[in-house]
């Protein structure tokens, strides 16, 4: 049986197609229906990148030691990381983080990208403190948008998923992911809370611009 995306799109179970590294995601019951490849393609992706922000942060808590609010996100980041592993144990789904050394990213498919945005994010992030905040922001937009819909590097790929609307929240109706994913999207939302305050410690109230989400979002999320 397959959830109701995969047959009103017509795109195959996780069982009829790999992703763009030739791995095969298999098909789970669970709630609504069984795992489709969009879903299980989508959580692979979101494991890493949540570990992107635990690495990160990691690391600019050893450049900025005296900036606690590096130190508190990276915990909460870990609870992030560990919360989409548990997600694909569920569901039966190899880990593709096999190396849980800060910025070592070692999945099939997006393992490469998030070595890089690893290294370009800390460079960023190492002019500055004020940097470093504005790199957490960052971060935590980016991960709110591609928690919603489908990630640009997704797309991408040749694997049949071609729209922003092909997975993430706003596709599945597991239960259990969109449990976890909303759980995501308020910590994220905390988070870049925390960052835009000190920024704005720094350039003055109301000076921070949205980097990845419009700026009615993100004045939203600060307001609210």
């Amino acid at each position: 049986m397959q959830s109701s995306h995969a047959r009103q799109n017509g795109k195959p179970s996780a069982t009829e197609r790999g992703g763009g590294g030739g791995t095969t995601l298999p098909t789970t019951e669970l709630d609504n229906g069984s795992l489709d490849f969009n879903e299980a393609t989508h959580m692979v992706f979101m494991r890493e990148e949540e570990k992107l922000a635990r690495d990160v942060y990691t690391k600019l808590g050893t450049l900025y030691p005296d900036s606690v609010v590096f130190g508190k996100i990276d915990d909460s980041e870990q609870k992030h990381t560990d919360a989409v592993k548990n997600l694909l144990v569920g569901y039966g789904i190899s880990d593709p983080s096999t190396n849980d050394n800060v910025g070592m990213f070692t999945g099939v498919e997006y393992g490469d990208y998030f070595t890089e945005k690893y290294k370009y994010l800390v460079n960023l992030a190492s002019a500055s403190e004020l940097d470093a905040f504005y790199v957490g922001a960052f971060i935590e937009e980016l991960d709110m948008m591609d928690i919603a819909q489908c990630p640009k590097v997704i797309i991408e790929q040749d694997n049949g998923i071609d729209d922003v609307s092909d997975c993430g929240l706003g596709y599945t109706d597991q239960k259990n992911i969109r449990s976890a994913y909303g759980s995501l999207l308020d910590g994220s939302k905390n988070h870049l809370r925390a960052y835009v305050r000190a920024i704005e410690s720094i350039i003055g109230r109301g000076g921070y611009s949205a980097q990845v989400l419009t700026q009615d979002q993100v004045d939203e999320i600060i307001g609210g």
